[in-house]
């Protein structure tokens, strides 16, 4: 086993919160949500601190949070879909770890976020926000090392692809 943790990066509703948490029961390893636990931190929810204080401090707390978490081994560590656009944090996450990119059909992402109104990214019209934010974000997560379209896979089947190229 090379890597000591997972990163798991994507798209909102691509599967990394499920996935995760699978995973780390699987290899028996920590599970950390950078969202959840920004949430934790602030004592306040993710929308509060976009509303408040703008996408930019949120971003600067997420890359704070994500360099401090990779400090340590043994987790599954899912992290916000906007994360990877900052340099820093790209780094941080192939120095961490195995990074493995979920992705998903627009039509799959919308369907799973759309019942989702916590999300600050897709308030309003879902469908035109996800493709225009998946447009633009269409290399952002191309510095995986691992790459796994949830749209058609079961939770099993894509847990056993990363415990695989782990082991690889």
């Amino acid at each position: 086993m090379g890597k000591s943790n997972i990163v798991l990066i994507g798209f909102m509703g691509t599967g990394k919160s499920t996935v995760g948490r699978m995973l780390s029961e699987r290899l028996g390893w920590t599970f950390t949500d950078t969202d959840i636990l920004i949430e934790r931190q602030q004592g306040t929810t993710i929308s509060e601190i976009f509303r408040l204080h703008g996408e930019a401090a949120f971003r600067k707390i997420e890359s704070e949070t994500i360099e401090a978490v990779l400090q340590g081994e043994r987790q599954v560590v899912s992290t916000g879909g906007g994360a990877v656009l900052a340099e820093q944090n790209r780094r941080n996450m192939l120095e961490g770890g195995l990074v493995v990119a979920l992705s998903a059909t627009a039509e799959t992402i919308i369907e799973r976020v759309s019942q989702d109104q916590t999300r600050p990214l897709v308030q309003g019209d879902v469908s035109e926000r996800v493709h225009t934010l998946l447009e633009t974000r269409k290399h952002a997560y191309d510095f995986a090392e691992l790459r796994i379209d949830t749209s058609e896979l079961s939770v099993e089947q894509i847990v056993q692809k990363i415990v695989d190229a782990l082991q690889s």
